[in-house]
């Protein structure tokens, strides 16, 4: 467990859930999810880039080494896909403009082809798909399920019959209205700051609306944070916890690519931008060449979900396996700015902490 002095704030979640720290992480890493885990988080397993076969056995993982610990899952379940399509009829419908800039880009930056299958390049989003991975995830023991992009009613309602806590992240009031109405039991007020697939209002100015509309349903907020003062801060708002993603790619148990990993720790948090040539919905991404490439003058606008997925997700998968220095980029927040080298998970959590401690001791001296 970690060293640190407890939280000097313990909202009703963490008891709730049975957490030490109100300090919500989330991770595509089972590694990190383990570690945010053992030292008082609550981890979040984002499952939305898996391979369909892989996901029982990574929940078979993650149940083992939990040992018992509370911990959730997290799945992206956008409505504007397909019912169902394979990767090849996809790209089949690509324009034929787009495919000659995308092989254009692949000639200009020497983009090897991905020897690995991945999710990137061999998978489509369609409900088809997430329909697999909903029984996959209500099947396992995670304590909580969690949607990021989207929201179905008939998964909220099974998995509270499963006695699963159910989390949902909102950009608005609006798409806040719609979770309650669902029945979502804890909101996720995600700024404009963070990393990944966001909206368009900021953290700070998202997070007061979404509280007053949810009543006594508990709010967390995410976005751009990256510190025990920011932490304890949203607290001070009305928040019951932070939901922090950008900050543990700096963490070991991430095994960030190396190439990654230098751009995060160089970038700030004007180095983020966001586009959406990574997936077809606006997603804050760190930049680099090939984000760089498509807000070019003379590029297209890049397709909506899942086209251009189909369309660039090999050179997604190429970069990665080949850590491209030139062009590899992560979806990432505002809160790179907190990653200046690399750390570990056990690590970040006992600054997180130590430093809500100090910002608290601020506050008292003040008084």
């Amino acid at each position: 467990m970690n060293g640190s002095l407890d939280s000097p704030v313990r909202p009703p979640l963490c008891d709730r859930l049975g957490i030490r720290h109100p300090i919500f992480g989330f991770s595509h890493s089972v590694d990190v999810c383990v570690a945010v885990a053992h030292a008082g988080g609550f981890p979040v397993l984002g499952l939305a880039r898996e391979l369909p076969a892989e996901i029982p056995h990574i929940l078979a993982e993650i149940s083992a080494r939990m040992a018992g610990m509370p911990y959730g899952i997290d799945l992206m379940l956008p409505s504007q896909v397909p019912d169902a399509a394979s990767l090849e009829s996809v790209r089949a419908q690509l324009p034929a403009q787009h495919v000659a800039f995308v092989e254009g880009l692949r000639e200009r930056f020497g983009v090897k082809p991905p020897e690995q299958p991945s999710f990137f390049t061999t998978q489509v989003r369609t409900k088809a798909l997430f329909d697999d991975q909903i029984e996959a995830v209500l099947a396992s023991d995670a304590h909580a399920i969690a949607t990021a992009i989207g929201l179905r009613a008939d998964l909220i309602e099974r998995a509270k019959a499963r006695g699963k806590l159910t989390f949902s992240l909102v950009g608005s009031v609006r798409h806040a209205r719609k979770a309650l109405d669902m029945g979502v039991e804890v909101l996720v007020a995600q700024g404009y700051d963070a990393g990944g697939h966001t909206g368009t209002v900021g953290t700070l100015s998202l997070l007061p609306q979404v509280i007053a509309e949810a009543g006594t349903v508990p709010v967390l907020a995410a976005g751009g944070i990256a510190t025990g003062a920011q932490i304890l801060g949203v607290m001070g708002m009305g928040a019951q916890g932070a939901w922090l993603g950008t900050l543990w790619m700096g963490a070991k148990e991430n095994h960030t690519p190396p190439a990654l990993l230098r751009r995060l720790i160089e970038s700030g948090s004007e180095d983020t931008l966001i586009t959406r040539a990574h997936s077809g919905k606006p997603c804050r991404v760190v930049r680099s060449a090939w984000i760089d490439a498509w807000d070019a003058s003379g590029a297209p606008a890049p397709l909506g979900m899942p086209l251009q997925q189909a369309l660039t997700g090999d050179v997604f998968a190429s970069m990665h396996e080949y850590d491209n220095a030139e062009l590899i980029y992560e979806a990432a927040g505002q809160s790179v700015f907190a990653i200046e080298r690399e750390t570990t998970v056990a690590d970040q959590m006992r600054v997180l902490v130590d430093d809500m401690q100090a910002a608290w001791a601020r506050l008292c001296s003040w008084g």
